[in-house]
């Protein structure tokens, strides 16, 4: 099928091309897949920017949707892509092919990174689901983050980057710029922009953000981030 991007879409592929750090904030529906899988097309065969990439996806998009969406339009077919997911032996045989992307599922970013004994040289990392980066105590986001220096493009997708609050986005950030808009440590992004809320004495149990804050998160991610809704974009019945 041939692929003929809308403007919006257009707009996001650029953005991706035109960005070494890219958080892309879209709606379901608005084909984050075919966008990025676009951009990553042409940063490797067009402007040789990148040589090899992994895409970190849950389990069911990684196996299903990534391949799908590759096989479905006609301007990605010499695109070379290997699904590591499955048993260990499965994942390191889909490492070892020679490809272009390797696609894996988020539960085995740690296997990958500290267990698999390969080297993490992927020039350019996509993350579909920004929001399963969330938690700065998950094992996923340490060994990722260990790694995360190597490489040189990165890009984020999710249509939900703070389902918890703000305080979601600081790991999700944290990942893709090292910290350089939010902060290196969780303890400063806390309170510099939140305030305790419920708390008996000295333990807090939770936190609001303080006035201002809300815009100030996002005017210091704004750089980076795109967001885009799908009412503001597609015609569907009310």
């Amino acid at each position: 099928m041939k692929f003929i991007p809308h403007d919006y879409q257009q707009y996001a592929i650029e953005y991706i091309e035109t960005h070494e750090v890219a958080a892309i904030l879209l709606d379901m529906g608005l084909g984050k897949t075919a966008i990025t899988l676009t951009a990553l097309y042409d940063l490797l065969f067009d402007y040789f920017e990148i040589t090899r990439v992994l895409v970190i996806a849950p389990l069911r998009v990684a196996r299903n949707t990534w391949p799908q969406e590759i096989e479905k339009w006609d301007h990605l077919k010499d695109v070379r892509y290997s699904v590591a997911v499955g048993t260990e032996k499965e994942r390191l045989e889909a490492f070892r092919r020679d490809a272009d992307i390797y696609i894996i599922n988020r539960e085995n970013v740690q296997w990958l990174v500290e267990d698999s004994g390969l080297p993490f040289d992927y020039d350019m990392v996509v993350i579909d689901e920004l929001s399963s980066f969330k938690s700065y105590q998950a094992k996923r986001f340490r060994a990722l983050l260990k790694v995360r220096p190597g490489v040189k493009r990165i890009v984020g997708l999710t249509g939900t980057p703070s389902s918890n609050g703000l305080m979601d986005l600081w790991a999700e950030f944290r990942v893709l710029d090292m910290g350089r808009r939010l902060g290196r440590f969780i303890t400063r992004y806390r309170s510099a922009y939140f305030q305790p809320d419920k708390r008996n004495a000295q333990v807090v149990f939770s936190y609001k953000p303080l006035p201002g804050a809300e815009d100030a998160i996002y005017e210091r991610i704004s750089d980076i981030t795109i967001s885009m809704r799908a009412g503001d974009y597609l015609d569907m019945p009310e």
